[in-house]
Parts: structure tokens; C-alpha cells; sequence
């Protein structure tokens, strides 16, 4: 009986540090620092453009959402428009705005058309 109870006298004497509430914060505190930079390296490897950060900053990004449908993504300064590109057919009155050519490498040119030239029905 007398190593019974001379045993548990010992072990509260220890389990008295053991217990202490605020022994893991340290860790925690450690813990959320790294989880932190790790979302900060993430999101400058996504946006490695340091452009979208600037007022005055011009840039355009083209993405599908979940429907499979393109979106086009653009910013001028403090403005950003989201188009939505559709195959459907249109049509309607216009102006000739210009002309596009594939070159053999695999760019594409737009030209301009300077005569006016009016498209109907």
C-alpha cells in the first residue's frame, strides 16, 4: 500500500506540468507563421504578374469556367470587365472593321480596313 500511494504522489507531481493549458501555444504560434507564408508564396507563384497589384495597370486572362465556356478577364486601371465568349450565331447590321490573317508560323494579324466598308444582312 505505502509504494501505491508514494507512486501517485510522484506521478501528480509531474502531471502538474503536463497539464499546463498554455504549453502548446508556442507550437500554434509556429505553426500559423508557416501556414502563413506558405499562402503568401502561393499566391505570388499564381499571380507572378506583379502588375495586378498596380492602379494603373493594363492586362487581360482567359480562363473556361465550370460550364467549359470561355471567359475573358480584362483590367484598365481600376476597371475590370468579364466577358463570356459563346459559339452562337449572330446577326445584324455592321461596319467592316478590318481583316485577319494566319501567318504560317501560327500568328495571327488584324488589319485595319480603312475604306469603310459597310456589311449587310
Amino acid at each position: 500500500m505505502r509504494y501505491i500511494k508514494k507512486r501517485s504522489i510522484t506521478t501528480l507531481g509531474d502531471a502538474g506540468h503536463e497539464d499546463d493549458p498554455l504549453s502548446g501555444v508556442a507550437n500554434l504560434f509556429d505553426l500559423s507563421l508557416v501556414f502563413i507564408v506558405a499562402v503568401l508564396m502561393a499566391l505570388f507563384a499564381v499571380f507572378a504578374e506583379q502588375d495586378i497589384l498596380k492602379p494603373d495597370s493594363e492586362w487581360t486572362l482567359t480562363k473556361k469556367n465550370d460550364k467549359g465556356e470561355l471567359e475573358i478577364i480584362t483590367k484598365r486601371n481600376n476597371e475590370i470587365k468579364v466577358q463570356k465568349v459563346t459559339d452562337k450565331k449572330l446577326s445584324g447590321n455592321g461596319t467592316r472593321l478590318g481583316m485577319a490573317y494566319k501567318l504560317e508560323d501560327g500568328r495571327i494579324v488584324y488589319v485595319e480596313d480603312s475604306t469603310g466598308a459597310h456589311l449587310e444582312k
